[in-house]
């Protein structure tokens, strides 16, 4: 028997490939999809069946890709949907993998027509239900993605999915949803890595609410929606453009590199002590294990992006950059900041500060400009810095206007990794004075500095 879970870290998107006597299905496949074939084909397995439990927001979905490869039939949810690829699922219907038997089973909430999927062990007990976006460990899928108009009705059928369908499979069985913690799908998704029905019964703050009109009027709220997600639900119905191979994008010398500069979007991947010391001028930082958290914020489709990354292999951000769409990858400059170092180009640079200068400065009752990207609910957690102006980085695209650029803008965030970003697009738009601070909150605390809570 095969079972293995496959998690795109970033994302914190769970796949899952299942098989039995040979035979395997995978459910909701990333695009980067050689994982799969490489695991079943190492153990021997044909995989037969694709398995998607609902349209997508927030990846590109990998079925496409994995057909072509594998020759495996393609089902997706979401039947009212006009997809182009694949055939729809229905409510029961079966599918036998080996001695497994696999079961649809109708769950909207999340979606219209969201699917979960019941295995059943050889002996025909129900062992593992796959979830999709509807239950998580600590959290259900957010229900506001039809828009706020309709919540409240999203809100009603996954009540009637979780409390009539899922819960009553019996408290024995395995969760397995597509997301864990941290994804943009659920507000409050725990970090247990592996959870049950019962587990979520009764530990599972949202599913206390089991009166019908308490668990709408709770769970019917709007959360925050990268610009992204639109590109990803029309690609995960029509079919994104398949791959083949992984792409990969062309060396580019310095000289190159910089002729390149003005029709394309540098992107910089390299951390922030690096970033701040010296980069390409306009460059936008992501450091490398930001990208499928902040990429769909910050990056635009219509321009090749060239990058600037830790080393000349440039495969780890490119996966990370297709699972969101971008593939349109202009090229990486070889040899990175001394390669343009070296070949005599000018390069840009960010100040730094530490947590005791800036806190010194608060003493002695100089009052500089202290933008914090973090989010409300760390604000509410963690405390704020006395007289700082908040704007979470997700908003800070649309709220440049809130910045004044006659200030010497100080910026701030739980560790510095974000306000680089933060400082990277301020200073790439033609503000001229920035600053980041190292360490943020975590050197912030250390250090003793006023907080308000």
């Amino acid at each position: 028997m095969l079972f293995e879970r496959i998690e795109s870290t970033g994302l914190a998107h769970y796949s899952y490939l299942i098989g039995d006597k040979k035979e395997a299905a995978v459910i909701d496949p990333r695009r980067d999809c050689d994982v799969y074939i490489e695991k079943a084909s190492r153990a021997g397995y044909r995989i037969a069946y694709i398995l998607e439990t609902h349209r997508n927001e927030d990846y590109v979905i990998g079925s496409l890709e994995l057909a072509a490869r594998t020759g495996a039939q393609i089902w997706h949810a979401d039947e009212q949907l006009a997809y182009k690829y694949g055939e729809p699922a229905e409510d029961g219907q079966a599918w036998k993998v080996g001695r497994l038997r696999i079961e649809a089973l109708h769950t909207p909430g999340h979606t219209p027509g969201m699917m979960s999927y019941l295995l059943h062990d050889p002996d025909g007990t129900p062992w593992i239900v796959f979830t999709g976006d509807a239950l998580f460990a600590g959290d259900v899928g957010r229900v506001d993605l039809m828009g706020m108009e309709r919540a409240e009705e999203m809100a009603g059928l996954l009540y009637d999915s979780l409390f009539e369908v899922l819960l009553p499979l019996g408290d024995e069985v395995i969760v397995c949803p597509a997301h864990g913690s941290g994804s943009v799908c659920g507000s409050e998704i725990a970090e247990r890595l592996w959870t049950t029905i019962g587990l979520e019964r009764r530990h599972n703050p949202v599913l206390q609410h089991t009166d019908r009109d308490a668990f709408i009027a709770h769970v019917a709220k709007e959360l925050e929606r990268p610009p992204y997600f639109r590109r990803m639900e029309a690609w995960n119905v029509e079919g994104p453009p398949l791959l083949g191979t992984l792409p990969v994008p062309t060396p580019l010398s310095a000289d190159a590199f910089d002729e390149m500069r003005d029709a394309s979007f540098v992107l910089d991947t390299r951390m922030e002590l690096a970033f701040c010391t010296a980069h390409v001028g306009q460059a936008l930082s992501i450091w490398e294990n930001g990208l499928s958290s902040f990429a769909g914020w910050f990056l635009p489709y219509d321009r090749p992006l060239l990058l600037v990354n830790e080393s000349d292999d440039p495969l780890p951000v490119v996966r990370k950059l297709i699972r969101v769409g971008y593939d349109n990858l202009g090229g990486y400059l070889s040899g990175g900041m001394l390669s343009w170092h070296t070949a005599g180009l000018e390069s840009a640079s960010i100040e730094t500060i530490t947590v005791h200068r800036l806190c010194k400065a608060l003493d002695t009752r100089q009052e500089p400009w202290i933008l914090d990207v973090r989010s409300d609910e760390e604000l509410a957690e963690e405390g704020e810095i006395p007289g700082a102006q908040h704007i979470h980085i997700t908003q800070l695209p649309r709220h440049l206007d809130q910045v004044p650029r006659s200030e010497h803008v100080t910026v701030f965030c739980g560790s510095g990794m974000r306000s680089t970003i933060a400082a990277s697009l301020l200073q790439g738009t033609g503000w001229p004075q920035v600053t980041v601070v190292l360490g943020g909150l975590a050197a912030w605390d250390s250090a003793a500095c006023p907080i308000e809570l």
